[in-house]
């Protein structure tokens, strides 16, 4: 297996913010990731990171990047989780509820986002490959997950599924196929390929287009793959001048609770009409 050299362990703040996952289901799908990282991700990306469960009621330590679970996007804009932690840091985003309705793994987007933010946490890298010509040609997103995101393609340690991955290899032009091991589990056989469901983010110079989706499907199958606002898709495709940062800890706590109480309102209003 091929290795980088190790930068420091980055502190990762795990924070559940979703009302559809309990905390009680949260530190086995931790565990699972800090494996994952530690034992898979790491060697291969030369990262690692050491994940802290933040209790409900309790603070993220300042410095940390975090790694949220939340509902949904719009609930994500209304507790104040925005594109950057409050000390400006990265931070990835696990829409479960989103998931849980589309029958989806969360542990998988966790998994997914986890890796994605280690790889790549400004979401401004990426591949060139070049045509012919001298000024054409189309950047690749550097995005480690997208190619294998589907559940069928993860797997489990211990009784949690987490998600595929590629290796730097994936992204290098140069090599033949079936010449390299391109991801975790040896499903690529060849650089750039996209997987059953998956997806990257492409910009071909000159073209004016911006930055775009292509799929295995070569057309896009579901809304939610243009990404949802605050997913990794949006914030790259966003002027970095136009990034929020998040609201102070203690204030998005006031704000759940206010959140919350505006939630039963709203169903005790559907229960009387």
């Amino acid at each position: 297996m091929p290795t980088q050299s190790q930068s420091p362990t980055i502190q990762i703040s795990v924070i559940n913010a979703s009302t559809v996952i309990q905390d009680a289901e949260i530190p086995a799908v931790v565990s699972a990731l800090q494996q994952q990282v530690s034992n898979d991700f790491g060697p291969v990306w030369g990262v690692d990171a050491k994940l802290t469960l933040v209790p409900s009621g309790g603070q993220p330590t300042p410095g940390t990047w975090w790694l949220t679970i939340l509902d949904d996007s719009d609930q994500a804009g209304a507790l104040g989780y925005h594109d950057l932690t409050p000390d400006g840091l990265p931070m990835g985003k696990v829409f479960a509820g989103t998931d849980l309705k589309y029958g989806s793994s969360w542990s998988v987007t966790a998994s997914h986002e986890l890796l994605e933010m280690l790889a790549d946490p400004n979401i401004n890298l990426t591949v060139l490959v070049q045509t012919d010509s001298q000024t054409a040609g189309t950047l690749y997103a550097y995005e480690v997950c997208d190619a294998c995101e589907d559940d069928s393609l993860g797997y489990k340690i211990g009784s949690i599924l987490v998600s595929d991955f590629v290796y730097p290899s994936w992204f290098e032009t140069f090599r033949a196929a079936g010449s390299a091991q391109f991801d975790k589990q040896s499903a690529t056989t060849k650089p750039l390929e996209l997987l059953k469901g998956g997806y990257i983010g492409t910009f071909i110079i000159n073209s004016g287009s911006g930055w775009q989706q292509i799929t295995a499907e070569k057309k896009m199958t579901e809304t939610r793959n243009r990404g949802n606002v605050g997913s990794r898709r949006e914030r790259r495709a966003t002027a970095r001048s136009q990034w929020i940062q998040s609201r102070p800890h203690k204030e998005i706590m006031e704000r759940t609770r206010e959140y919350g109480l505006r939630i039963q309102r709203i169903d005790a209003h559907r229960k009387a009409a």
